[in-house]
């Protein structure tokens, strides 16, 4: 694979910071379109986008070092501000904690703008996959002799050994229900219906797509830890939507509304 793609002087473009910066170009970029077509100042997708960055990181740094706990002990000031070492469960929890906080403070209406957003987390989730696969960065699969198999000679953590190709696994089931969810996102279902779907596809994603990385056992000799935060996630997703139906929660309505900037 290509860590990096080209080098002028001391500046450096790696293959994975330009996927990430698609990942979150992109949607931001839709997400001023949706949220114009719901009558929401456009600009405050900017303000979402920074908030998922900066919950984000923080969330996937604490992720990493409770899973590391004696290595953080050990030297706590590199377990911090190391540049490695982040996790992507805990990013999604503390970006998604980061955004739900930004729109309560903006006084919007929390499962209806959530749902216009989380289509677009796993559009931005699939772009940041693709960087995990260009990069080499450890996250493919166990090695494996079947035609598509793949070896990373060049990657951050190389393997001359043709491996499954794990992110590519990511990238097309993450699309798939993407496509999915965002053709059937304008019916009109009660608020958070769009929100719990996008929770239930990530799960199982992710559930599915452990059992061909190289990730340690934790529950029942076979589960993961991801797998087991994926179960969460189908959880919560179902508890919204069954929430959603029997409360008959109104869609957002198409009025005008208007939002502070939150720094």
């Amino acid at each position: 694979m290509i860590p990096e793609l080209f080098k002028i002087g001391p500046i450096t473009l790696h293959s994975f910071g330009l996927m990430a910066m698609l990942g979150f170009l992109i949607p931001s970029l839709i997400m001023r379109g949706e949220f114009r077509r719901n009558k929401i100042d456009p600009d405050f997708a900017s303000t979402i986008a920074v908030a998922a960055i900066i919950g984000g990181f923080i969330g996937a740094r604490l992720y990493y070092i409770i899973e590391h706990w004696q290595d953080f002990l050990r030297d706590p000031v590199s377990m911090i501000f190391s540049g490695a070492g982040l996790v992507w469960y805990g990013g999604f929890f503390g970006g998604a904690a980061a955004v739900i906080y930004i729109i309560k403070r903006n006084k919007l209406p929390v499962l209806s703008t959530v749902d216009l957003i989380a289509p677009l987390l796993m559009l931005g989730y699939a772009f940041g996959r693709g960087g995990c696969l260009l990069s080499g960065d450890g996250d493919y699969g166990p090695p494996s002799d079947l035609p598509w198999a793949m070896a990373f000679p060049k990657g951050i953590v190389p393997t001359a050994v043709p491996v499954h190709p794990t992110p590519i696994y990511n990238i097309l089931l993450t699309m798939i229900f993407f496509a999915i969810i965002w053709k059937v996102r304008m019916r009109n279902f009660p608020s958070g219906t769009i929100f719990g779907m996008c929770l239930i596809a990530g799960g199982v994603e992710r559930f599915v797509t452990e059992f061909w990385r190289n990730t340690p056992k934790l529950a029942f000799g076979w589960m993961t830890l991801a797998q087991i935060f994926s179960v969460i996630l189908i959880l919560i997703g179902s508890y919204i939507i069954i929430e959603a139906r029997k409360h008959s929660l109104s869609p957002m309505p198409a009025r005008a509304m208007k939002t502070k900037q939150s720094a």
